[in-house]
Parts: structure tokens; C-alpha cells; sequence
């Protein structure tokens, strides 16, 4: 099942925060996405387990990690907030420059994003999602395949994201934009293999 679009309108960053917070739409180059209802309990499991090493590794340093929903908004160039049309909500997202946040959520490409793949945002995440983030020059992209038990980076590299490096889900694996981040994946996928 894929990702539905709300209509055939264009929108806004201004639009959007007028719409109802208990229906959740991501804005790709203005076209209205309508997210999948709440991820299932494994896909959240994983999520928060990136997260929290994520976070232990940034204790104290001046990069922050934050997880779905937080709203990412990509701007083109100096248009206002109003006028952005692209807004995403990464699965979990590592901000190092504090001047981008402020209380809507982070203005400009987060350092890393990670996005953890299922059936319903899978081919969005994958091809809308990631041209997005290439883009905004997001320097590092970690697409999570639970299923598969694979791991597929991009890194940005003179504003494009080449070949990607494809590895399963064992041992550990830093970030390299951010290297503090080493994530252990046996305590990552702990949670699949409690069927």
C-alpha cells in the first residue's frame, strides 16, 4: 500500500499549519502526502532504540537527535516559512547547527537522517524522500530495511548522493559525517527477533 496524496493542489508550509495535527501530511515540491497511520510497535521499537544511541553518543556535544514527528522544513532558498513547499518528517534526524531549530522544528537539512522501511512508506522513502534530502545537501542518509536486515547509506558527495554502500544489520556501523554515532545493531534488531 502506498502513501496516498490529500488532492491535486499545490501547498504550503502555511497551509499545512493550518490543517488538523490529528491527520499528519509530509509536503514534497507542494503536493500533500498523507502519512500512514501509526507505524506498527516494531517499526517504533527500532526507531526509538536508533534514537536512544543516537542520543547517548551526542551527550554533551552540541548536536541534538530527535524523532518523527518533527517537522523538517527544506526551503528552496530565503523564502519565508509561509511560502516552503516541502516539509518531511525524518524517522530520526541529528541537527549540529542550533541556529536551524526554533519551536516549529528545524529550518534547513538536518546532518543525518535515518529512515526505517515499511510496506506503506518504503517506495516514498526511497525515491520522493531521498531525492528531497539529496536536494537540501543532507550530507548522510540511512534507509533501515527490518525485513530484509539491511542497511543502505548515501553520503553526499559534490552535492549528490553516489553509489550506495549496502550492508546487513550485524555488527556496528558509524555515522561518518558524525562518527561519534557508532549504532550496535544486535541490540537494534534485539526487537525482530522476538517474534
Amino acid at each position: 500500500m502506498a502513501l496516498q496524496q490529500r488532492d491535486d493542489q499545490l501547498y504550503t508550509y502555511g497551509d499545512y499549519r493550518t490543517w488538523p495535527e490529528d491527520v499528519r501530511y509530509e509536503l514534497i515540491d507542494g503536493i500533500a502526502w498523507l502519512m500512514s497511520p501509526a507505524p506498527g510497535r516494531r517499526h517504533q521499537e527500532l526507531v526509538g532504540e536508533l534514537f536512544y544511541q543516537a542520543r547517548q553518543a551526542l551527550e554533551g556535544k552540541d548536536c541534538r537527535a530527535y524523532l518523527s514527528p518533527f517537522d523538517v522544513r527544506l526551503p528552496r532558498g530565503d523564502e519565508s516559512d509561509d511560502a516552503i513547499d516541502t516539509v518531511v518528517q525524518p524517522d530520526v534526524l541529528v541537527v549540529c547547527d542550533p541556529a536551524k531549530l526554533d519551536e516549529a522544528g528545524l529550518r534547513g537539512a538536518p546532518d543525518w537522517v535515518v529512515e526505517v522501511l515499511s510496506p506503506s512508506t518504503a517506495a516514498h522513502d526511497q525515491t520522493r524522500k531521498l531525492a528531497v534530502y539529496e536536494r537540501a545537501g543532507v550530507p548522510e542518509v540511512w534507509l533501515v530495511h527490518p525485513a530484509d536486515r539491511v542497511l543502505t547509506r548515501y553520503r553526499l558527495v559534490d552535492g549528490r548522493y553516489g553509489r550506495p554502500e549496502i550492508q546487513e544489520l550485524e555488527g556496528v556501523t558509524a555515522v561518518a559525517v558524525l562518527p561519534e554515532i557508532i549504532i550496535d545493531w544486535a541490540v537494534v534488531t534485539a526487537q525482530l527477533d522476538n517474534e
